[in-house]
């Protein structure tokens, strides 16, 4: 019998049927494709043998993609903090691409007040080669509430979590492996940050997890718990027993501690090995800073292609991705870079580290390091503009009128900086 005809409980509902569970509305959503009964990968990653054979029967994911990510404002008022691209891909794509590659198609995805535009992106996860189901959470209340929210499509079985604004460079394969085979009940994902102060933080003793603190003012150590989490039914009666904290949310450190002092084994998988340098890098997209960053490194890992038409006067350096559709014309791009597809560079420049998403104009600029959004037109700027995170639709330009000045319309929790 094959993964969906063997599954248990809401996924196993029809396509129209809700379960109303603590503020959650679960809508389980079948995809046209069958899962991948027949790949080895899958297997390992399940804990099985093709015939069956092993301890861990099934592996779930599920993926956070709430939150209001205030951090991200003004872009984020109007959009989904998962839905801003990098590398003119969602973030929460690479979320999904990852669980699926580690084998794990069962996939349920927590939303908020997006979770329309959630749905209508990713849809039922026919394409990703996942059957997805949309868990609605009633506000956001912290990530262990979230864990709450999907009890009962989680049922008993483990699964993984992983926050869909989060970036792992070169995915969770190892990481699921390590969970089935030494079957803990609760693995960690952990990596050394220079700030830990802004995330839970781990303290670590004899390479055992001891004490966990959420975004600490004197942090213990520089381990940070990177948005990848590992668990067993057992989080559940932690969860049970933890209150709210002063924060007004459900902790999943103070979770995660409560199995800790009561016993359950709970693994740290650290990503800052020698070994594991070139296995996975993270990155927590929730401010400009980190969206750059993350598009830095994603574009990095890119192979070069040109799918689009290249007129005269061009120059390409390092490695360029100009996607169907796009035209350029007398101007220099200098990878690594994407262009989206649609979009028109006419004399203009293009520097490294930079994604343009679909349907844009620059004409007459530059730019460099920064990130554009789909639909947005940059064109007779003087100077560089650089470390740019610029959303849908915007116009960009200089006015022929005098007296010359600036003329700005810029949103609530916008940043500008003028020279």
């Amino acid at each position: 019998m094959g993964l969906l005809q063997a599954a248990r409980g809401p996924s196993d509902l029809g396509p129209t049927t809700r379960v109303r569970t603590r503020g959650a509305d679960i809508v389980p959503v079948r995809p046209q494709t069958e899962c991948r009964w027949t790949c080895p990968r899958w297997h390992r990653a399940q804990g099985r043998s093709r015939s069956g054979a092993g301890t861990i029967q099934r592996v779930k994911g599920l993926i956070l993609s709430g939150g209001r990510g205030t951090r991200l404002r003004p872009i984020t008022h109007t959009s989904a903090k998962q839905l801003v691209p990098v590398a003119n891909k969602p973030i929460l794509f690479y979320a999904l691409e990852a669980v699926v590659a580690a084998g794990i198609t069962d996939i349920g995805i927590v939303t908020g007040d997006t979770g329309a535009e959630v749905r209508a992106a990713v849809g039922d996860g026919s394409r990703f080669g996942a059957q997805v189901t949309y868990i609605a959470q009633d506000s956001p209340r912290g990530l262990a509430h979230a864990v709450l929210t999907a009890r009962s499509y989680l049922a008993d079985e483990p699964f993984v979590m992983y926050l869909g604004d989060n970036l792992i460079r070169k995915g969770i394969v190892p990481i699921v492996e390590s969970f089935t085979q030494s079957q803990p009940d609760a693995l960690i994902l952990l990596a050394r940050v220079p700030e830990p102060q802004h995330f839970g933080v781990a303290e670590l003793h004899d390479g055992k997890v001891v004490r966990l603190v959420e975004k600490p003012a004197n942090p213990v150590s520089d381990f940070a718990l990177v948005g990848v989490y590992l668990f067993n039914h057992t989080v559940f009666d932690a969860i049970d027993a933890i209150e709210y904290s002063s924060r007004g949310e459900l902790e999943i450190t103070d979770a995660i501690q409560r199995m800790i002092d009561t016993g359950r084994r709970v693994e740290p998988h650290l990503i800052v090995e020698p070994h594991e340098a070139m296995v996975a890098t993270w990155k927590d997209t929730g401010r400009l800073e980190d969206m750059l960053e993350a598009n830095r490194f994603v574009l990095d890992d890119l192979p070069p292609r040109n799918d689009g038409r290249i007129g005269e006067g061009v120059r390409l350096d390092g490695k360029v991705i100009v996607e169907a559709g796009a035209e350029l014309r007398n101007c220099t791009i200098r990878g690594p870079a994407i262009i989206g597809e649609r979009t028109i560079i006419d004399d203009a420049y293009v520097g490294p580290y930079t994604s343009i998403y679909y349907g844009c104009t620059v004409r007459s600029a530059e730019l460099e390091y920064s990130i554009v959004l789909e639909n947005s037109i940059i064109e007779n700027v003087d100077g560089k503009i650089e470390s740019s995170l610029i959303g849908k639709e915007c116009l960009i330009g200089r006015s022929p009128l005098r007296p010359r000045a600036y003329k700005l319309m810029v949103g609530d929790h916008s940043r500008v900086e003028l020279r």
